[in-house]
């Protein structure tokens, strides 16, 4: 069973995090049209954060979180011909990539 998502409140907004390429204007007001809290890297801003490591990073939870989705093949290559048994699939792997996660105490 897929767990349930919070729904954002003023004291915990719901946050997106972008690369480079997304660090235009037009993304920053459609973010907040979605009262979304925009985590978008600035250009030029990568050596700085490489000289100095006090933040958590963001993107590398999802990039592995991605993969390990990836891992039931089920999921990379569509095989269920019903969207029911394929959403199936996609809930028991992400419950497995939760489990996994609370075992690695990498949830916060």
């Amino acid at each position: 069973m897929a767990p349930s998502r919070c729904r954002p409140t003023r004291a915990q907004p719901q946050g997106s995090c972008l690369d480079k390429g997304y660090d235009r204007r037009e993304v920053y007001a459609l973010l907040a049209g979605l009262r979304f809290t925009p985590h978008v890297r600035a250009r030029g801003e990568e050596a700085v954060a490489k000289r100095r490591r006090e933040q958590r990073a963001r993107r590398g939870v999802v990039e592995r979180t991605r993969h390990w989705t990836n891992r039931f093949l089920a999921l990379l290559v569509r095989w269920e011909k019903r969207a029911a048994n394929y959403r199936a699939s996609l809930c028991f792997a992400c419950d497995c990539v939760s489990t996994c996660f609370q075992r690695a105490d990498l949830l916060v």
